[in-house]
């Protein structure tokens, strides 16, 4: 499948990581999801119906995101993956990337991210 709909760095304010401070303190999160479908139908007959609303998916995103807390960047994309591919069923696969700006490293860096890749089939 080539077809896919992005959401790109959907911004999440949460309280995710490992240590006392990250679930006291919380910090900024970005989750971008690639997800595959046939857009042929939709883009054919330009039928909202017949595609996935991204305002559902950004909705999905940011529920998981902040209402649930995770020790783990890993385990919040496996629940983003898993939510996502439940809940729209013309959604063959989905990849998550979840990027951490802030992740309490010792050294000088952007961030730390994980991307994880999922699909119907297994």
């Amino acid at each position: 499948m080539t077809d896919t709909i992005t959401l790109s760095r959907l911004a999440l304010y949460a309280h995710h990581g490992v240590h006392a401070e990250e679930a006291r303190l919380g910090q900024r999160f970005y989750v971008s999801l690639t997800c595959s479908l046939d857009l042929k139908p939709a883009g054919q007959a330009d039928d909202y119906r017949q595609t996935v609303c991204y305002a559902s998916l950004a909705k999905l995103v940011h529920e998981i995101g902040t209402t649930r807390r995770f020790h783990t960047i890993e385990g919040l994309a496996e629940a983003i993956a898993a939510g996502a591919l439940e809940r729209s069923p013309r959604i063959t696969s989905v990849a998550v990337r979840v990027e951490k700006p802030e992740a309490p490293v010792p050294f000088i860096l952007d961030g730390v991210s994980v991307e994880i890749r999922r699909s119907r089939d297994g």
